[in-house]
């Protein structure tokens, strides 16, 4: 009986299957990009209902972060500044701007500016600021350079990996307490050693155990 394919179709069967993988492989590495916090939270900047400058605002002028976000030391959420804070300065500065009206609106009714959150976590992580903000981790660690923005974005993917990285290793990012929220700080030649020895003193050890950020 005449063979009805040719002999190299005996190769298919190998040939698919190395396609399957390869397409596989490949379709597992753009879920794991294209899902991940790098593509999906990087890069978020909603529009706020007040257009607020923190370039104008914490780089021009130098407000301290903790002006506005009077929290941070304290507790574990960084609170939104209420809008007394925005009138200490707006009662007799840009009076009649329009682009105040909507916290000059806040002011007269008593109700809150709604601003939009920029920097998401799972409800199922635990995230304490003070914890952080008084141990020497900077703003701009997670939240970037955002003396420099008009319009606040996201600028890490704040993942789990992201998160650990630093908790590993966190003589490469800590920094004296007082300049936590120094934005643009510089540290010093010697900060590797100077921190390692913080570290050995105050017995800082970021916690690993799952426990620590999930309960």
């Amino acid at each position: 009986m005449p063979q009805l394919f040719p002999k190299g179709a005996n190769a298919l069967p190998i040939l698919s299957l190395v396609g399957a993988l390869a397409g596989g492989v490949v379709l597992v590495g753009l879920v794991w990009y294209y899902f991940s916090p790098e593509y999906t939270d990087v890069g978020y900047a909603p529009e706020q209902p007040v257009p607020y400058s923190h370039r104008l605002h914490a780089g021009e002028l130098g407000l301290d972060c903790r002006y506005c976000h009077t929290s941070v030391e304290r507790f574990a959420e960084a609170n939104l500044p209420p809008t007394e804070t925005c009138m200490n300065c707006h009662e007799q500065v840009q009076t009649q701007a329009l682009s105040l009206q909507p916290v000059r609106k806040s002011w007269a009714e008593d109700t809150p500016v709604e601003w939009i959150k920029v920097n998401f976590l799972p409800d199922y992580v635990h995230f304490s600021h003070a914890a952080h903000v008084n141990n020497g981790v900077g703003c701009e660690t997670c939240h970037g350079r955002v003396d420099l923005m008009d319009v606040v974005s996201q600028v890490e993917p704040l993942s789990m990996g992201w998160c650990l990285d630093c908790h590993r290793n966190p003589e490469e990012q800590l920094r004296p307490d007082e300049a936590a929220t120094v934005m643009g700080y510089e540290h010093p030649a010697d900060f590797m050693e100077r921190n390692a020895e913080r570290i050995a003193r105050e017995g800082i050890r970021p916690p690993l155990n799952c426990s620590a950020c999930h309960y």
